[in-house]
């Protein structure tokens, strides 16, 4: 730092902030110092200079308080890959917000400070108060990563391809259904939420154009709520007669299974849902779930630890790295039970 700062003609302070994308330099002292960079040839060691200055990178991963066993399959494969990452220097903290209450959320966020914090992820759906409130948190200094579901207002998405994920699902209803005739009936949580939004609107674009001959019925939103889901799929099969098969877009699938069970029908649709949750395992080995679309939970967590940190130092991305591939698993290819993962606290907002 002391050559870049002879070679610059600047001060070491000035340096400093430009090595850390300070505020208050000017863009001409900013480029000399970025070109007497390029002539020495400086590359930064991040992992020392952050011992030298015994910095922690801590991060706040934020995700909804259900009992849905996705999201506890991905709160754990967090907080494993958060004591993976701790001789790196980084702590994780995982917090849990109502599910159902996004103003709870906004205050939360508000809460947060980049005194604290070097980042932030998390799982919501979008929501006009929740733009406003990441909006604001990176007018703070904080990045802001979205997981599972993106959010338009953050600094970069972590999840797979969910326009993608619905094409796969139409693409094996369509083909397990032979083209039709008949119907297939559509669940998701919510339609606020863009997961939501881009598998229905995924899995419309593969049924219209190669399966014409199969009606998708409208979504039916669940809001997370078993006693919902229940009334809606019972309500929808009774007046659907010629429902052949099911998209479950996300949650639920406990439910699903059991309504399916109660009418008699358990074997005889076609149900392909996501995630690879311990019940839908099972259900897969009975026969309950034909096909499960899913994601490597460990991939995503360690993807959200590397993304904030290189946030937090203004690093770029191995996109390659960071990609979370779509995975479709069947009974026939079911791979083998994951080790359990360690318990963490875990924080929890009222």
């Amino acid at each position: 730092m002391n050559d870049i700062a002879r070679e610059a003609g600047v001060s070491l302070a000035t340096v400093d902030r430009v090595l850390n994308a300070r505020p208050g330099v000017r863009a001409k002292t900013v480029k000399a110092v970025n070109d007497a960079i390029a002539r020495l040839g400086y590359v930064r060691d991040l992992t020392a200079a952050n011992l030298a200055r015994s910095r922690n990178y801590r991060m706040a991963v934020l995700l909804p308080d259900t009992e849905s066993q996705f999201i506890q399959s991905l709160a754990a494969a967090l907080v494993e890959a958060g004591q993976a990452a701790a001789p790196s220097r980084t702590e994780l903290r995982l917090i849990r917000f109502p599910a159902e209450d996004p103003h709870a959320l906004a205050a939360l966020l508000g809460s947060l400070s980049s005194r604290d914090l070097a980042g932030v992820a998390l799982m919501a759906p979008e929501t006009p108060v929740l733009r406003d409130a990441v909006r604001a948190l990176r007018a703070r200094g904080l990045p802001v990563v979205a997981l599972v579901s993106d959010l338009p207002n953050a600094d970069h998405f972590i999840g797979i391809d969910n326009r993608a994920a619905g094409r796969t699902a139409g693409v094996l209803l369509g083909r397990f259904l032979g083209g039709g005739p008949g119907q297939v009936m559509v669940l998701g949580q919510s339609l606020l939420a863009r997961d939501m939004i881009e598998r229905r609107r995924g899995f419309d674009e593969v049924m219209q154009r190669d399966f014409p001959g199969l009606e998708v019925l409208q979504s039916l939103e669940t809001h997370g709520s078993p006693t919902t889901l229940r009334q809606v799929v019972t309500e929808m099969l009774a007046n659907a007669p010629r429902v052949r098969g099911i998209y479950a877009m996300g949650g639920g699938n406990r439910t699903l299974t059991q309504v399916l069970g109660e009418m008699g029908l358990s074997g005889k649709l076609t149900v392909v849902c996501h995630e690879l949750t311990p019940h839908v395992r099972q259900a897969l080995l009975t026969g309950e779930i034909t096909a499960v679309i899913t994601q490597n939970l460990g991939h995503l967590a360690r993807s959200t630890l590397r993304v904030l940190r290189a946030k937090a130092d203004n690093q770029p991305l191995d996109e390659s790295q960071e990609q979370i591939r779509i995975e479709i698993v069947l009974r026939e290819n079911l791979p083998d039970l994951p080790a359990p993962a360690s318990a963490a606290r875990i924080d929890r907002v009222a």
